[in-house]
């Protein structure tokens, strides 16, 4: 094998070996805490509930909602995909482990 060979093959492993190793994230509902469950609580449990700021619209349930939508929502609102202040403040204060579990725990409720 000649050293150009093995350098290739050597940086093609250790690009690899990240995501080899990389734990896929699980959420779990019970390691969802009181203020984590109080921030998303406040308007989308209320039935029928509007939001005025920074427009009036019909604020989604997420009760009995796929995770993986969840998820997915919160990580556009990271990252400014999704377009809505106080959704983004609260999606930046969350780690990937908390969304997952969020997400978890919403979507075992009705």
């Amino acid at each position: 094998m000649t050293r150009l060979t093995a350098v290739f093959l050597l940086a093609g492993a250790m690009h690899a070996a990240p995501a080899a190793f990389a734990a896929d994230i699980v959420g779990n509902p019970a390691n969802v805490s009181a203020n984590k469950l109080e921030m998303c609580i406040g308007c989308h449990a209320i039935p029928g509930y509007k939001a005025t700021f920074p427009e009036v619209f019909q604020v989604p349930k997420i009760g009995g909602q796929n995770a993986k939508y969840i998820e997915a929502a919160l990580k556009a609102y990271q990252k400014g995909d999704r377009k809505h202040p106080s959704m983004k403040g609260i999606a930046v204060s969350l780690s990937d482990q908390e969304i997952a579990d969020l997400a978890a725990y919403y979507a075992k409720q009705k």
